[in-house]
């Protein structure tokens, strides 16, 4: 079996060299290449192809968080995970919406960067228990966010949701999209089963929570 290639981002190299000396303890893991900032690391994605980036968040000339999302964009069959000190919430929330599928902490346990390494690059997600609470995950461990859920929906089943949260009847809904009851019927069926909620006043609550729709009447 290949080993896990992996691209290791951070500005500090006495933190790469220590990152890495931990990382080549592993087996099946093996850092093949590492980047000083956010630039050089999208450039070197591009390069080698890593079967993994880790991923620092503050760094000079392009931050982590902005890499993350061209690479991720650029070359979206890499997974990034995020590699830091900081725990805070908005962290957190604005790695995952740049897409990164992973966030552990600088802190961890060694036993959990050799974890989190193998189910990232295994194609699950991994997030540190400390915060794992800002987010929650589907059935098959995939991080759920508003914008990730909502892109999950073809572009008429966001505009039925929207609908359905203004409170449209699906004779209403029909007549306005001038397609058939029964059409309308399949689409909410179908995102209602995207978004895993099976009731309309959970759509209308999702709705409104990801500003696809108003409080407002």
């Amino acid at each position: 079996m290949e080993p896990i290639s992996i691209l290791l981002v951070d500005d500090h190299t006495l933190v790469r060299e220590g990152i890495r000396a931990l990382l080549e303890k592993f087996s099946e893991v093996k850092v093949v290449t590492e980047a000083k900032d956010g630039r050089e690391a999208v450039r070197k994605v591009g390069q080698v192809h890593p079967d993994l980036v880790l991923m620092d968040i503050a760094m000079p000339g392009l931050n982590g968080l902005e890499a993350t999302a061209r690479i991720t964009k650029e070359y979206p069959g890499v997974p990034v995970m995020i590699l830091s000190m900081y725990a805070n919430e908005e962290y957190v929330r604005e790695a995952v919406q740049a897409g990164a599928v992973g966030y552990l902490l600088k802190r961890s346990a060694t036993a959990e960067l050799e974890n989190a390494v193998k189910a990232v690059a295994g194609g699950k997600a991994y997030f540190s228990p400390a915060i794992s609470s800002y987010l929650t995950t589907d059935r098959a461990g995939h991080v759920k966010t508003d914008r990730a859920l909502i892109e999950r929906l073809t572009p008429r089943q966001r505009e039925i949701l929207q609908l359905i949260a203004e409170r449209h009847s699906t004779k209403e809904i029909a007549t306005l999209l001038d397609i058939s009851v029964k059409t309308v019927e399949t689409h909410r069926a179908q995102l209602m089963a995207r978004l895993e909620i099976y009731d309309v006043p959970g759509l209308v609550r999702f709705a409104i929570k990801a500003g696809l729709a108003s409080l407002e009447e």
